[in-house]
């Protein structure tokens, strides 16, 4: 209940050290790390233990300590804390293996080359690496230790709305009860795919939802496994469906990762890459996956006002229409590998009447770039079609188009007449004109091809 967690707060509160410092000069006598408590010794242990580690563009390489004790009442500081400057708080989710998340730096890294900011780092692996059932259960407290510190650094300048939280699966769940304690005033969360198990059906209150903060987005990878499948945000990004990515293996032969955790774990990364600025990656809203690759939601008119909204550090995605919408799920499509980037290509094919189904393999290319390969299904009730993939390079330095009449399998597939086929990139970008080609025909197993005479 919630006052049971409001007590909670006040004790703390009255309990808790302050982390900044004014004139103070830091001088760590070696860098501060993720806690390296024995299992045995957390077992022991009266209260369950947080900490938080300190990285800003001052100390980016050597974190520094903030700590809190309760029973002793010492005070420890730190100079690098900037009261001024954004603070982003990365908090991780359950941790199996009770080891550190080697991705943290990474990902602190990465928003600190984007913005001059605070980046406070939770660790509560001693926590979170349990039964997952039981760390569940102790999922509040973090965030009310967490809410703890929160408030202290408002009495030293900061506001609520330059809080900005990062959480990674559980973590994404601790962020949006720290958001509620907070009644919502909170600047932002991010939650990259939060978890599913025991929050898909869990009461909005327990779990990350569009109230916690003035914006909430979330990006889904895995949500048919270790993340949740419904929308909890302000905007909810899924990539290729929120399911199966692209890279990630799916045979009982693949490594322990790449069969395990690989899609949950895309969302951390993909994040990572658009803060790095490789390319962006903007979301359509669409009612469902399976329409978006239809071709059928290629724009971002009605719900957006005509912006896409985009992963990375814009403020609220990027969306500039008011009142901000609530739950949109948007749809975006990424390449197998690192950066991720991908231009979304729309084909819209015209092909003459067929006296038998048709299958086609439609394949474009870009020179030092993996080809993109389609494979379609033609109908002899249906002459137009259209489609969405995922491409490399943008529109302009797509080389060449290829296809090829694969045939039917249990039988002999005649030609194929395309009385045209176009591709253009969306969201479609002004003075960039659809690449058109008219009256293909194809025989069976024979390839065409066509060069585009491009300047970007």
């Amino acid at each position: 209940m919630a006052w049971k967690w409001i007590k909670a707060i006040v004790y703390l509160s009255v309990c808790v050290t302050s982390a900044v410092g004014d004139d103070e000069e830091a001088s760590p006598s070696k860098c501060a790390d993720f806690n390296n408590t024995t299992w045995l010794e957390y077992r022991q242990a009266t209260k369950l233990q947080v900490q938080y580690l300190l990285l800003t563009r001052k100390n980016a390489n050597c974190a520094s300590l903030f700590t809190q004790d309760c029973l002793n009442h010492t005070q420890k500081h730190t100079a690098y804390f900037n009261s001024s400057l954004p603070t982003k708080v990365i908090v991780h989710g359950y941790r199996a293996l009770g080891s550190k998340p080697s991705w943290v730096s990474g990902l602190a890294q990465a928003l600190l080359r984007e913005e001059d900011v605070n980046v406070l780092v939770v660790d509560w692996v001693y926590g979170a690496s349990f039964a997952y059932n039981l760390v569940v259960e102790n999922y509040k407290e973090v965030a009310v230790q967490i809410s703890v510190l929160i408030n202290q650094l408002t009495k030293y300048g900061s506001t609520l709305e330059s809080f900005h939280f990062i959480g990674v699966s559980l973590g994404a769940h601790v962020s949006g009860f720290v958001g509620t304690l907070f009644h919502g005033k909170l600047g932002r969360i991010t939650g990259l795919d939060p978890a599913g198990p025991m929050f898909k059906s869990a009461d909005p209150f327990d779990r990350l939802d569009s109230s916690d903060a003035l914006f909430v987005e979330a990006i889904h990878t895995d949500s048919d496994y270790f993340g949740i499948s419904i929308p909890v945000g302000h905007v909810d990004f899924f990539l290729n469906g929120g399911m199966d990515q692209a890279g990630c293996a799916r045979s009982r032969f693949a490594s322990m990762y790449g069969y395990v955790i690989c899609d949950h774990m895309r969302a951390l990364h993909v994040y990572m890459s658009a803060l790095n600025g490789s390319c962006p990656l903007i979301g359509f809203p669409c009612s469902g996956y399976e329409e978006f690759l239809a071709g059928k939601c290629i724009t971002c008119d009605d719900a957006f006002n005509g912006t896409c909204p985009q992963i990375g550090l814009l403020k609220n995605s990027g969306i500039t229409a008011t009142p901000l919408p609530n739950q949109e799920k948007v749809y975006l499509l990424t390449t197998a590998s690192g950066p991720y980037c991908a231009h979304h290509i729309l084909v819209e094919l015209n092909v003459s009447r067929l006296d038998k189904t048709a299958e086609v393999q439609l394949i474009l290319k870009s020179i030092g770039h993996p080809e993109t390969e389609l494979k379609l299904k033609l109908y002899t009730d249906d002459t137009r079609y259209k489609t969405v993939a995922a491409h490399p390079e943008q529109l302009c330095k797509i080389d060449s188009m290829q296809l090829i009449n694969t045939g039917g399998r249990f039988y002999r597939q005649g030609d194929i007449n395309f009385e045209y086929i176009c591709i253009s990139e969306i969201p479609q970008t002004r003075g960039m004109d659809p690449l058109c080609v008219k009256n293909i025909h194809i025989g069976r197993g024979v390839p065409w091809s066509h060069d585009f005479v491009q300047v970007c």
